[in-house]
C-alpha cells in the first residue's frame, strides 16, 4: 500500500492539532506552517476530516479547527481510512466485501496479502494521536539531551 499526500498531508495537519489540544483553536495557516504543507490544498484535507466528524471548525477572529475528540480516541488507522479509503494493498483482500476472483479458493498468494493487510491494519489502529504526541515528546527530549553533550 502506497499513501498518497492525502494520507500523509492529512496526519501531518491531525498530529498537529493533537500536539495543541485543549489550546485556542488553531488556523490552518499556522497548521501549513508549522507542517510545511500548502495552505490551499489543507483546506480540502480538512474539509474531508471535518466532514467525518474528526475536526471541529470554530469561527470568528480566533477561529480555527480543533480534534473532534480526545488524541487518545483517534487513531492513525482512522485518520488514513477516511484520507485514503480502504487500508487493504489488493481488492481481493478489502475487509468486509465480497470477493471478485475465480481464484479466491485457490490463491495462495491471498494469504500473504491477507497477512500484510493485518499487519498494517494492526500498526496504524493501535497507534493514536497521543501515541505519536509522546513520540514526538521523546524525540525532542532527545534532540535537547544531544545538544547539552555537545555543547562545551
Amino acid at each position: 500500500m502506497k499513501l498518497s499526500t492525502k494520507g500523509r498531508y492529512g496526519l501531518k495537519a491531525m498530529f498537529d492539532l493533537a500536539l495543541h489540544y485543549g489550546d485556542i483553536p488553531i488556523p490552518l495557516k499556522v497548521v501549513a506552517e508549522r507542517q510545511c504543507v500548502s495552505e490551499n490544498y489543507l483546506e480540502q484535507l480538512i474539509a474531508v476530516l471535518r466532514k467525518a466528524g474528526m475536526v471541529n471548525s470554530v469561527r470568528g477572529a480566533q477561529g480555527g479547527y480543533v480534534l473532534a475528540k480526545k488524541p487518545e480516541q483517534i487513531t492513525v488507522g482512522d485518520i488514513i481510512r477516511v484520507m485514503e479509503g480502504s487500508i487493504a494493498p489488493l481488492d481481493c483482500v478489502k475487509e468486509g466485501e465480497a470477493v471478485d476472483c475465480i481464484q479466491f479458493e485457490h490463491c495462495v498468494s491471498r494469504n500473504v496479502w491477507l497477512r500484510v493487510r493485518d499487519s498494517i491494519t494492526d500498526v496504524l489502529d493501535t497507534t493514536t494521536l497521543a501515541d505519536m504526541c509522546r513520540e514526538a515528546e521523546g524525540l525532542k527530549n532527545k534532540e535537547q539531551g544531544t545538544r547539552k553533550t555537545l555543547e562545551p
